[in-house]
């Protein structure tokens, strides 16, 4: 089948490509030429595992297109899919920013033939799918007679997560086709029949519970995070280790383990925005989510808690050298987008604090995001910490794990170790040397 993709951040890339290499014909737009030109090379914007070699594999294999033109966009594919971004807007509420998907939605209007639906990929307020709609057929009214036109505007959320993207779109856990039209749902099923296996459920639902449930379950998980730092918290006051806590809680099938690990809170470029676009949308409906409100205040709030730690130790970090491993706001990925790294360097920097910063692939995104005379990147964690009077670790990635500890603790300065994901044992750390201090293991 042809499919147009709108938009080729990290959803549309990821989804396009995918759909490239299950057989599809896919035609990526977008409306910034300098991405398309790096694309239309075979390279990407983004890190993303084996994302490249899946643009490179499907360009020559002349099933990967992309390009500009949105009139070729839409009267390329019978589905086109609207993968732009939803940032939060300014605004007191936060509210997202759906002046993309409406641009889209216009384009599409515009220049539709015959029969097509537009599905939208994007995370957007429930009942987005009914403005898109009437966007649509107000620019086809305005077109006057000509050709007969049928559309439908279609709810499709993605549930990707970075780092294993490929692997999430190629075997997902569910699709949820969001239409109330037979026709629109055998479109869809057409498209996702190569990811669909026996257990892999196909969910036809009205477009505005499809909207709720991609909010719904993003807050999940962010209620999730909150709660075990929460639980952190409450541990380092008692005593207790939340390592062992949520180790006994994940064992509960009713619970599951993930998204229960304690650390300095959650990041990236689902979770804040869902968070904040979901208490927008129960405040314009006068059904406001307390448990939210607490959730997103929790995770503001995990960052001073995180440097509190450090300053129990070193009260005045001014002047003082300050080693950050890890940038991204999780492993296997590029993206500092909210990233909690991003808040406590700069906090560190406010207070006349100097900081070298190690992170496998973010390093180039964080220099663009900071400039200051007391922020530099090191090739290396062991650069990293020479002569530092502490090392702060903000991404598990897993290359940290096989660091040579007793060789860290000989470079620094000082001995202060602050695990904000608890990657190490808190009793082997200080064996090494370190005044090492976890979440909630205290």
């Amino acid at each position: 089948m042809r499919i147009t993709i709108f938009g080729t951040g990290y959803v549309g890339l990821v989804t396009g490509v995918c759909f490239a290499e299950v057989g599809h014909e896919v035609l990526c737009i977008d409306i910034d030429a300098q991405k398309i030109a790096l694309l239309q090379e075979g390279k990407t914007p983004f890190f993303e595992p084996g994302l490249s070699e899946l643009v490179r594999k499907n360009i020559a294999e002349k099933r990967l297109y992309f390009g500009t033109d949105a009139k070729e966009g839409v009267q390329f594919a019978s589905a086109v899919f609207c993968s732009v971004g939803t940032p939060p807007s300014c605004s007191i509420g936060h509210e997202p920013d759906l002046s993309a998907v409406f641009a889209i939605s216009k384009t599409f209007g515009q220049f539709v033939k015959g029969e097509k639906i537009l599905v939208n990929k994007s995370t957007v307020p429930p009942g987005t799918a009914e403005k898109c709609r009437i966007i649509v057929a107000s620019e086809i009214a305005s077109r006057g007679k000509g050709d007969t036109i049928s559309f439908d505007v279609v709810s499709n959320p993605e549930f990707l997560q970075e780092g294993c993207a490929i692997e999430n779109t190629l075997h997902p856990d569910r699709i949820l086709a969001g239409t109330t039209s037979d026709t629109s749902e055998a479109i869809l099923r057409e498209i996702y029949a190569p990811f669909l296996c026996s257990n892999t459920p196909f969910l036809r639902v009205s477009p505005q519970t499809a909207e709720t449930i991609k909010y719904a379950a993003n807050c999940f998980l962010a209620t999730k995070i909150s709660f075990m730092n929460e639980i952190a918290r409450f541990c380092d006051a008692v005593g207790a280790d939340v390592s062992d806590v949520a180790q006994a809680m994940g064992c509960d099938p009713r619970i599951g383990s993930s998204f229960l690990r304690a650390g300095v809170g959650y990041g990236g470029s689902c979770l804040p925005k869902d968070v904040s676009g979901l208490l927008f949308s129960g405040e314009q409906a006068k059904t406001p989510f307390r448990i939210l409100e607490s959730v997103r205040e929790v995770n503001e709030t995990q960052r001073e808690v995180f440097l509190e730690k450090l300053f129990s130790l070193l009260p005045d970090v001014s002047g003082k050298t300050i080693a950050l491993l890890g940038l991204s706001f999780k492993p296997n990925t590029d993206d500092i987008r909210e990233a909690p790294s991003l808040k406590i360097l700069n906090r560190l920097l406010e207070l006349g604090a100097r900081v070298r910063a190690f992170d496998p692939v973010a390093m180039n995104n964080i220099s663009r995001e900071v400039s200051h005379e007391n922020f530099s990147c090191a090739k290396d964690p062991y650069v990293t910490v020479q002569g530092v009077d502490a090392v702060l670790l903000l991404t598990e990635w897993s290359e940290f794990q096989n660091l040579d500890m007793k060789r860290i603790v000989g470079l620094m300065k000082g001995d202060i170790f602050i695990d904000g994901r608890n990657m190490f044992h808190p009793l082997q750390m200080r064996e090494f040397g370190f005044q090492y201090v976890g979440i909630g293991r205290n």
